[in-house]
């Protein structure tokens, strides 16, 4: 396999677009560190009067450069003015060059040979981290596309059912007015009203993902109670679905978590709307919350026909939500799941299902810093 060639400046968009701007950096680096390195020299020579121990701090120094800067060239470069200060400044006949003393030629080459193996491995290092940080650019696109293709499948399944039926109810009303009695009349509104209100709050859904900036990685985040945002997740809930059973049972003490309280609400409503619409639960549906000490845990349980095992693995990649396949039973339950994953993955958090006897228990899960 051919293998994709990175540019060396594939992270640094900066130099890439100017190149002298990275040539200015190293050698502002480079000279800084100089200087230092000398200004320290001339401090500890004046008490130690030690040249050996001045060559490693200029080591030192090289090292830090070659770490610091790309490419070979600053480092060769430190290393040769390295020798050249430890020899002028540093070593009898003070301030005049005299490359016969003994041992000269070897720290010279000691110092060339740090200089090239520090800079071949932060050389090699970098360009690792370089292919590592496409890697995983190529990953993250990937999981856009994904769930750029989840979010439409579902779509183009679940925004027809609806305008289908409000086409039909509504040709039929305007064609068939004069032979239709008020209840039928009363009927054909009630549908096209049903559907109009479901409508609008798929497009709740769908504008709740546009404020995911920059993906699954980047959301809005301030601390939120939760009491208060699940309390207003089930009261936007009762409006649109009077009739609604939820019982709500939250901790005690007051937990304040980083969030979007506003995807955070609509996790929340999709999850409630879907237990209430199509678990055919007698029972009450419990919504409560758990606490551990880095996550809090949001559950959402019923007591209805729950999930086939074979549908629990993609439940939340647009798959419908009970084995009931008609129109009206799975509407809406696609993209709302898959639109709940999203929110909860640009949060950090998890979401999945737990397995219970009779009914489903949906959670999802918020780190708490």
């Amino acid at each position: 396999m051919k293998k994709q060639q990175i540019p060396h400046t594939a992270n640094f968009p900066f130099q890439a677009k100017y190149p002298s701007a990275g040539r200015f950096s190293d050698a502002c680096i480079t000279l800084l560190l100089l200087l230092l390195a000398t200004a320290l020299s001339f401090l500890y020579f004046s008490v130690s009067q030690n040249s050996a121990n001045v060559a490693l701090l200029y080591i030192l120094t090289l090292v830090l450069i070659a770490r610091m800067t790309d490419g070979y060239f600053w480092g060769i470069f430190a290393a040769l003015i390295g020798v050249i200060c430890v020899n002028f400044l540093f070593t009898y006949p003070y301030w005049a060059l005299n490359f016969t003393l003994a041992g000269y030629p070897v720290t010279f080459i000691v110092m060339l040979a740090i200089s090239l193996l520090t800079s071949a491995s932060t050389t090699h290092m970098k360009q690792q981290m370089l292919i590592i940080s496409e890697r995983e650019r190529l990953l993250v696109e990937a999981e856009k596309e994904k769930m750029r293709a989840n979010l439409l499948r579902a779509i183009s399944h679940d925004l027809r059912t609806p305008l289908t039926s409000i086409i039909g109810s509504s040709s039929s009303y305007l064609e068939n007015s004069d032979f239709l009695n008020e209840e039928q009349k009363r009927k054909l509104v009630a549908q096209i009203h049903e559907d109009s209100n479901w409508l609008l709050n798929m497009v709740e859904n769908l504008l709740s993902v546009t404020r995911i900036h920059g993906g699954a990685a980047n959301v809005a985040k301030t601390c939120e109670s939760v009491e208060e945002v699940l309390s207003e997740a089930v009261l936007r809930l009762k409006k649109r679905l009077p009739d609604a059973r939820i019982t709500v049972q939250v901790p005690d003490d007051l937990l304040m978590i980083p969030m979007d309280a506003i995807l955070i609400e609509q996790v929340l409503i999709n999850l409630l709307e879907n237990a209430v619409l199509h678990s055919k639960s007698e029972n009450p549906i419990f919504c409560y919350v758990e606490a551990s000490s880095d996550s809090v845990f949001f559950h959402v349980r019923d007591y209805g026909i729950g999930i086939p095992p074979d549908k629990k693995k993609t439940i939340f990649d647009g798959a419908p939500y009970t084995s009931n396949t008609s129109s009206d039973s799975s509407k809406g339950m696609g993209i709302g799941l898959s639109i709940c994953k999203t929110i909860i993955s640009a949060h950090k958090g998890t979401i999945d299902i737990i397995p219970c006897e009779q009914g489903t228990d949906f959670y999802f899960s918020l780190p708490r810093e």
